[in-house]
C-alpha cells in the first residue's frame, strides 16, 4: 500500500492554497510544492502563454500530464484551480495524499478577484466567474477528502483548522505523517 503522507490543497484561485500550503508544509517539516511553477518550468513559458498558444484544452492536457506525474513524498502540493477538470491527475492525488478543498463563498473569491483575466482563470466563451466557480465547487467537493471553510476567518485561523483536519486524519490512520 502506497504510503499518503502528502497534502494536496485544492480550491478557487485566491483562496490560498500557496499561502496556507507554505505555512502548513513549514509546521508539519514538509516540502512545499506549486504545481503551476513546475507547469512553467518544464514548458519553459508563462501559464498564460500557454494558455494565449495552445488554448484551454492544451493546457489541460499539460496540466494533467505534470499533476499525474508528480512523484512527492512528505510534500504538501499546490496545483492550479483547474486541476479538478484533469481525472487522472485528480485520482493520482487521491493515492497518495489527502486532498484539502479550502473552500470559500463565491462573494469572497470575488472579493479577494478583482479581475478574474488578470488573475489568469480562464472563461469560456460565454461563461461567467460565477458559472465557473459553481461548476468547479462541485468537482472540488467530489475529490475532497476534507473540506476547510475559510469565511469569516483570517488566514491564521484557516492555517490552524487545517493542521487540526491532519492531526485528525492521522489518528484515523488516513494520513501517515512519518516519512
Amino acid at each position: 500500500m502506497m504510503k499518503k503522507d502528502n497534502l494536496i490543497f485544492i480550491g478557487m484561485p485566491a483562496v490560498g492554497k500557496s499561502t496556507v500550503g507554505v505555512v502548513v508544509a513549514k509546521r508539519l517539516g514538509k516540502r512545499f510544492i506549486d504545481t503551476d511553477l513546475l507547469i512553467q518550468e518544464q514548458e519553459k513559458r508563462l501559464l498564460r502563454e500557454i494558455i494565449e498558444d495552445l488554448g484551454e484544452e492544451g493546457f489541460l492536457e499539460i496540466e494533467n500530464r505534470v499533476n499525474r506525474s508528480l512523484d512527492a513524498e512528505n510534500s504538501v502540493i499546490s496545483p492550479g484551480g483547474s486541476v479538478v477538470y484533469c481525472e487522472e491527475a485528480m485520482q493520482h492525488y487521491k493515492e497518495i495524499g489527502i486532498v484539502v478543498y479550502l473552500s470559500a463563498s463565491y462573494q469572497t473569491i470575488k472579493k479577494r478577484i478583482k479581475s478574474p483575466k488578470k488573475r489568469g482563470v480562464v472563461l469560456r466563451e460565454g461563461q461567467t466567474f460565477q458559472s465557473l466557480y459553481k461548476e468547479r465547487v462541485k468537482l472540488f467537493e467530489k475529490y475532497a477528502d476534507v473540506t476547510i471553510c475559510e469565511d469569516g476567518y483570517q488566514i491564521e485561523e484557516t492555517i490552524e483548522m487545517v493542521l487540526e483536519a491532519v492531526e485528525k486524519a492521522s489518528e484515523e490512520g488516513m494520513f501517515c505523517k512519518e516519512s
